[in-house]
């Protein structure tokens, strides 16, 4: 794929990321389950069922009512965690958990369009103690992510401060371009979620990542192109093609227990078996 390299007399442009099925190919904040119970910060049942829940967002993901129950779940979930030990064991495990799980196309891309002269932004339903160190193993220049209030005690206090999804996405886009100067009619966007529709419509150039069936449908309405991305590869394997130093991230919106969403969800998989087996 070739990239013009961006004339620097006009104004900035960005490439926008979701990350979960769109750059990794697993839930980010899924796959730290295990080292979580490994830490503590939750218990074996809790564990197991994470295991099932990865498996239910890769097969199905994840529409706007079960992302609405997870917000709810997660703020009473995390109160009183600790958020210096999320993001130690986060930090302890990151290589080992997802440098394995970065498509291959996902990190050609992003060098692309930084050799491009454009700007990469993770913007991720995910917390900071998760999308923040990932978006530094990737290079992105800025991320933004969900954020809960933290205590004086430096534990989270339960309540949810921002959450990025649906149309907040594109609201934090658009501020980022009035901040930054980014001309959003010649900007990106990558997502699989139908639940994007907001980001990726409000940029010059959107793209289905790995698409939902809802996505795929508006994506073939709306004559956006659809990509399929397939091979996860580490990151160290690509050093001959990634090899300009990453660029540090700056965080927009940061911080939501990586833990919390994932128990979140783990909350309301349990609740869909249970209704399921209720209902037979």
């Amino acid at each position: 794929m070739l990239w013009v390299v961006e004339n620097h007399s006009l104004p900035r442009t960005a490439a926008f990321f979701d990350l979960d099925k769109t750059v990794i190919a697993k839930s980010s904040t899924l796959t730290f389950g295990k080292s979580f119970y490994q830490g503590g910060l939750i218990n074996r049942r809790a564990a197991l069922r994470t295991a099932y829940a990865q498996f239910v967002f890769l097969t199905g993901g994840a529409d706007h009512d079960q992302m609405e129950r997870m917000r709810k779940y997660l703020s009473a979930l995390c109160r009183g965690w600790n958020v210096q030990q999320v993001k130690e064991i986060v930090a302890e495990t990151l290589h080992d958990l997802i440098d394995p799980i970065i498509y291959d196309e996902a990190a050609s891309l992003i060098e692309e369009h930084h050799t491009a002269g454009r700007d990469v932004v993770i913007v991720s339903t995910s917390g900071a103690e998760v999308v923040e160190p990932i978006g530094e193993l990737l290079g992105a220049d800025r991320v933004v992510a969900t954020r809960m209030v933290v205590g004086d005690d430096g534990c989270f206090t339960g309540e949810v401060e921002y959450y990025a999804y649906g149309p907040t996405k594109a609201e934090a886009i658009k501020e980022l371009a009035q901040s930054e100067g980014y001309d959003l009619d010649r900007c990106y966007a990558y997502s699989d979620s139908a639940t994007d529709v907001p980001m990726l419509e409000s940029v010059g150039h959107p793209y289905a990542v790995n698409p939902d069936r809802t996505l795929r449908r508006e994506a073939l309405a709306r004559g956006w192109p659809i990509l399929d991305f397939n091979r996860p590869v580490r990151l160290k394997q690509r050093l001959p093609v990634l090899s300009v130093p990453p660029r540090p991230a700056l965080v927009v919106a940061a911080a939501v227990g990586a833990a919390a969403a994932t128990a979140g969800l783990v909350w309301y998989t349990s609740r869909r078996r249970a209704a399921t087996v209720y209902a037979g």
